[in-house]
């Protein structure tokens, strides 16, 4: 059988493993990470992080984002700006983090980030992306000490511009040393299929490795993505949304062809676990609050779940949340 989990480089970087966590809004926080890196996520993103903000050395983007990111799996601070000398002042400006990589944010379709021409806006130019790659490569190398630069697209702006494989290209040509595609236009959002073909394509023309992101709910859609692209690593986004369980699982069934579910109780203590860090983060009255929709995400289709979903609406404490859980511990 072939195996399709091993281990891959990008620039300097050699990670252990070719399953990411993917930066995602409201998501991938300090807390996130470490639980998806005990579960044997290979490397990990930040969610996006307004350049702008790092740069003016705003105290909200430090807490949120940055803070407590675990060292023992390798990670990314994933840069969202239009401006290639404003992001290459936030390269410097997270040497302190000591980040293994620093990612681009080519792909968020979201209004607030592409009004400022940063997000998926900078596709309209394959030019703007190379100035930036240029420009945080450069930045890199002098504070950073040369970690690799990679970046996160979109297939394009909509469908009448499926320009991915030239942005891919510019980045590439300026110094990115990774990129992924999730492949759906800035038009689609979230909707509709990810063309995976455009990954296959994409992988044929660049020389750097290439991530695959979109649609990856499960170890079998992992496999397919392998099998049907050649990408060398795949990215995580929602399918790992209360299930950090998906690199362990998935690391299984691509070693050995099949794998066992976790329990539901095993799903509680690492809801358990999130909880205490994200109170360590935040302080515990805005975990608590955070909590409600990721522990939600974490029981989604266990037994009883509606159920606890109603108590669990009504914690304000961690004691709280611990005696609703008892049953389940």
């Amino acid at each position: 059988m072939r195996n399709f989990y091993k281990n891959v480089s990008f620039g300097s970087c050699s990670v252990v493993g070719n399953l990411f966590l993917a930066p995602a809004a409201g998501w991938s926080d300090a807390a996130f990470r470490l639980i998806c890196s005990e579960q044997g996520a290979g490397f990990l993103y930040t969610a996006l992080v307004s350049a702008e903000a790092i740069v003016r050395k705003s105290q909200k983007t430090d807490v949120l984002l940055l803070r407590g990111a675990p060292k023992t799996t390798p990670y990314a601070i994933q840069l969202f700006g239009a401006e290639p000398e404003t992001l290459a002042a936030a390269v410097a400006a997270i040497a302190p983090y000591r980040p293994d990589a620093v990612d681009l944010n080519a792909g968020c379709p979201a209004p607030k980030v592409t009004k400022t021409g940063a997000g998926s806006a900078l596709m309209k130019s394959p030019q703007k992306i190379a100035a930036a790659v240029k420009a945080m490569r450069r930045a890199s190398i002098q504070h950073l000490g040369g970690v690799p630069i990679t970046v996160k697209m979109r297939s394009g702006w909509d469908e009448a511009n499926l320009n991915f494989v030239e942005c891919a290209k510019a980045a590439e040509d300026a110094g990115a040393s990774l990129i992924c595609l999730h492949p759906r236009t800035r038009a689609q959002g979230y909707s509709g299929k990810s063309r995976w073909d455009y990954i296959a394509a994409l992988k044929q023309e660049l020389t750097i490795p290439i991530a695959g992101s979109g649609d990856l709910e499960t170890p079998e859609d992992a496999k397919r993505m392998f099998l049907q692209t050649g990408c060398d690593c795949v990215m995580f986004a929602r399918g790992a949304f209360g299930n950090p369980f998906i690199f362990r699982v998935t690391k299984e069934y691509l070693q050995t062809g099949a794998y066992t579910e976790p329990s539901q109780k095993e799903r509680v203590h690492a809801a358990l676990k999130h909880l205490d860090l994200l109170c360590a983060i935040y302080g515990e009255k805005t975990a608590c609050l955070e909590m409600r929709k990721i522990f939600c995400a974490y029981i989604k289709g266990a037994d009883g779940a509606a159920e606890l979903r109603r108590k669990i609406v009504c914690a304000t404490s961690a004691t709280g949340y611990r005696q609703i859980l008892a049953p389940f511990c």
